[in-house]
C-alpha cells in the first residue's frame, strides 16, 4: 500500500471514529448555536463558523482528539489493513496460541472459584443491599466482609512461567545447556524478538542525556532555582495554557513539576474538562450498586492485600474501590482489545451453557484482575482528588500502557519484550553479575519480573515512581521500565556479587524505596 493510500485510510478511520464521539456532538451543537450570532453571514457561513470554532477553543480540542486517536491507531498499525484481524492484534501465531491458553487457564480458575465458593459470577443486589452500598460509597473501606475464601486468580510468578515457556517453532536457541538440559540459553526468555541495544536506546531517549536538565535530578541540586526549575515550571504553565496534547507529551520527557503534573498528564491523555466523564462515572457507579460481581470480591481482596498494607497508599482505599469497581463495569474498555493480543473472556447466561448466542463478556470490561492490579491506580490517587477525573486518567493509562504488562505479545512495550530487553542489557553490560546470579539459581528476571509487571508501582517511593511514569507518557513507551530494572541491578552489583542464593539476592533487592529513578536511568544509559 503506497503512502497516499495509507494516509487516506488513516484519515477515513479517524473521521469515522470521531463522528461517534461526544466531541463531535458538542462541536455540532456549538456550530448550530453560533449561526444565530450577527457576525455569521450567509455568504461566508462556512468560513465564519470555522473561525468561530477556532477562536472559541474547539479547534484545539479537535486537534487533541485527533492526536489521541493517532496514538491509538499507532498501537494497531504494525500491519496493513489487508492483514487478518488476529494478525493485527498479534502477528506471531505462537504468541497468539500462548495468550489463548493463558486466557483459558484464567477463566477456568475463575469459574472454579465460583463453583467452589458457591458465589455466582453475577447477581442482582437486593433493594436493601443497594441502599446500603449507596450510603457507604465513600467509605467502603470500613466494610468488614469475609474475603477469606477468595484468592487472587494469578500472581506475578504464575504469569512469569507462561512467559518463560514461550518458544518460537522457527527458532532454535543457542548457547550452552543449563541444569537438566531443559534450558539452552543464558537467559530465561528464549524468543527472537527485536529489542533495542544500548546505542539505540541512547538515540531513542536522547533527552535523558547527562547534559539535559531533568526533574528528578536538577531540582534537587544545590543550585539557584533560576538555573533550571523556575524556568522549567514557567514553560509548563505555557504548555498548559496552549492546551496542546502533543506539546505536553514532549514536555514530560524531562519530568513534570509536582504541582502541575496532574494537569499535564490529563492533557497528554486528552482527559481535560470533559463533562461527559462525570456522567459516565455516575452510570458505572449505578451499575456497581445494582449488580454484585464475583470480580468485586477479587478487587476488594487485592486492595486489602496490596494498597491497604502500603505506607503510601492505604489512605486511598475508598478511592481504589470506587475506581476499580466502576472499571470492571466499563464496556468502553473493550475497545482496546482491537489492538491487544488478548481476547475478552466470556461466560454464559445460566442454563444456556455452551450456546454462543448466550455468551457475554465477563466482566463487562473484559479484564480479570490479578494480584497487584490495584497498584496501577494507587499512585494516581496522589494526583486526582475527584473520582471521575481519577477514573478517566486511569482508564486511559490502562488502555494505552498497562494492559501490555499482563498480555502475551510481541509488542515492543509488551511484557515479553521488556523481559528480553532486561536480560540483554544485563548480559551485555553486566556479564559477570548476570552469570554469577544465574550460577547460584538467582536469574535476574525471577527477581525483577514483579517490578516490570507493575511498572514499579509499590516498589519505589511515590515521587520517584511518578518521575518514571512522566517519561513513560513522554516517550509513549514502557521500555524505560526495563532500563530502570537493569539500572537497579547495576547499582546493587557489588552487594549482589557477594550473595550465594536466590533468597539472599532477593534480600539485597527487597527495598527499593530509597532509590532515585532518574540518576539510575541516566547513569545506566549514558555513563556505562
Amino acid at each position: 500500500m503506497d503512502e497516499g493510500a495509507e494516509l487516506s485510510r488513516t484519515i477515513a478511520q479517524l473521521v469515522q471514529r470521531l463522528k461517534g464521539s461526544h466531541l463531535h456532538a458538542q462541536m455540532e451543537r456549538e456550530a448550530r448555536e453560533c449561526l444565530h450570532q450577527p457576525e455569521i453571514r450567509l455568504d461566508s457561513i462556512k468560513d465564519d463558523v470555522r473561525s468561530f470554532l477556532r477562536t472559541s477553543g474547539w479547534e484545539k480540542k479537535l486537534q487533541n482528539a485527533v492526536y489521541r486517536e493517532l496514538q491509538v491507531e499507532r498501537l494497531a498499525s504494525s500491519l496493513t489493513a489487508s492483514a487478518p484481524p488476529e494478525h493485527v492484534k498479534e502477528p506471531l501465531a505462537y504468541m497468539r496460541k500462548a495468550q489463548a491458553g493463558w486466557e483459558r487457564r484464567i477463566l477456568k480458575s475463575l469459574n472454579g472459584m465460583s463453583t467452589e465458593l458457591g458465589v455466582p459470577l453475577a447477581r442482582m443486589r437486593t433493594a436493601s443491599e443497594q441502599r446500603e452500598l449507596s450510603s457507604k460509597w465513600n467509605e467502603m473501606g470500613t466494610d468488614e466482609a469475609d474475603l477469606s475464601g477468595f484468592r487472587p486468580i494469578y500472581a506475578a510468578k504464575d504469569f512469569l512461567e507462561v512467559v518463560v515457556a514461550l518458544r518460537s517453532p522457527n527458532h532454535k536457541c543457542g548457547g550452552d545447556e543449563e541444569e537438566g538440559g531443559t534450558r539452552s540459553h543464558w537467559g530465561l526468555i528464549q524468543v527472537p524478538l527485536d529489542v533495542q541495544d544500548i546505542q539505540q536506546l541512547r538515540g531513542a531517549y536522547g533527552e535523558l542525556n547527562l547534559a539535559a536538565g531533568q526533574l528528578g535530578i536538577d531540582d534537587d541540586a544545590h543550585i539557584h532555582p533560576d538555573f533550571f526549575e523556575r524556568d522549567y515550571v514557567e514553560t509548563a504553565k505555557k504548555v498548559l495554557g496552549g492546551q496542546d496534547s502533543a506539546a505536553a507529551q514532549q514536555y514530560s520527557r524531562r519530568g513534570c513539576p509536582t504541582g502541575l503534573r496532574a494537569d499535564l498528564w490529563a492533557l497528554i491523555l486528552n482527559c481535560v474538562d470533559r463533562p461527559q466523564d462525570a456522567m459516565h462515572f455516575e452510570r458505572l457507579k449505578a451499575g456497581v450498586v445494582q449488580h454484585d460481581l464475583l470480580v468485586d470480591h477479587l478487587i476488594r481482596k487485592d486492595v486489602k492485600l496490596t494498597a491497604s498494607n502500603d505506607d503510601y497508599y492505604f489512605v486511598f482505599e475508598d478511592f481504589l474501590y470506587q475506581v476499580l469497581l466502576c472499571f470492571s463495569r466499563d464496556a468502553s474498555v473493550l475497545e482496546h482489545f482491537k489492538y491487544n493480543s488478548a481476547t475478552p473472556p466470556k461466560s454464559y447466561i445460566r442454563g444456556k451453557e455452551g450456546d454462543e448466542a448466550y455468551a457475554v463478556v465477563y466482566p463487562p470490561n473484559g479484564v480479570i484482575p490479578f494480584h497487584g492490579f490495584s497498584m496501577y491506580v494507587a499512585p494516581l490517587c496522589f494526583l486526582y482528588k475527584e473520582p471521575p477525573e481519577l477514573y478517566s486518567v486511569f482508564r486511559e493509562m490502562y488502555t494505552r500502557y498497562f494492559f501490555r504488562l499482563h498480555s502475551v505479545s510481541s509488542a515492543r512495550s509488551g511484557i515479553v519484550s521488556l523481559c528480553l530487553l532486561l536480560e540483554r542489557l544485563l548480559q551485555t553490560h553486566l556479564p559477570r553479575l548476570f552469570h554469577h546470579l544465574r550460577r547460584i539459581g538467582a536469574q535476574p528476571l525471577r527477581i525483577a519480573f514483579k517490578w516490570l509487571l507493575r511498572a514499579f508501582s509499590g516498589y519505589l517511593c511515590t515521587d520517584q515512581l511518578l518521575f518514571l511514569w512522566d517519561r513513560i507518557l513522554g516517550y509513549d513507551s514502557l521500555e524505560l521500565v526495563a532500563v530502570l530494572a537493569a539500572a537497579v541491578f547495576a547499582f546493587r552489583a557489588e552487594n549482589l556479587m557477594e550473595v550465594t542464593s536466590l533468597a539472599s539476592a532477593e534480600a539485597v533487592l527487597a527495598d527499593l524505596s530509597t532509590l532515585r529513578v532518574m540518576p539510575l536511568i541516566q547513569s545506566f544509559l549514558f555513563a556505562i
